[in-house]
């Protein structure tokens, strides 16, 4: 993906989640990790804990991860939350390269569940 139509469709990301819940704002990567771990685990809360946020966000990595091999899902624990096994080390560096990734994987997601459409120009 070059990186005007990286640019594009994450911007489609964020607009689509901005009007999915009724933001002023765009969210952030991290935003949209988190909830994409909410959507992932399945364990929807009233509100969270800095670390179950933090949880939520690693289980949306792993899972948007998981397809490229860095990750192995092992199941989840007594109280509903999946874990990974790491596979293989990010051959990927520096924190740039990594968000570009994620961004990629993100989109991909949301074109594969059908929440925002690859053919749309606008």
């Amino acid at each position: 993906m070059e990186d005007w139509e990286i640019d594009f469709y994450w911007l489609k990301v964020q607009h689509y989640v901005q009007e999915s819940l009724d933001k002023n704002s765009l969210p952030d990567l991290q935003a949209v990790l988190f909830l994409l771990g909410v959507q992932e685990s399945g364990i929807v809360k009233e509100s969270y804990t800095k670390e179950e946020k933090e949880d939520l966000m690693h289980v949306a990595v792993c899972s948007l991860l998981e397809r490229e091999g860095y990750f192995e899902f092992t199941g989840n624990d007594q109280d509903g939350w999946p874990h990974f096994k790491q596979i293989r080390g990010m051959d990927v560096e520096g924190v740039k390269n990594q968000e570009i990734l994620l961004k990629q994987k993100v989109i991909q997601y949301f074109i594969e569940n059908h929440f925002i459409d690859e053919t749309e120009s606008n």
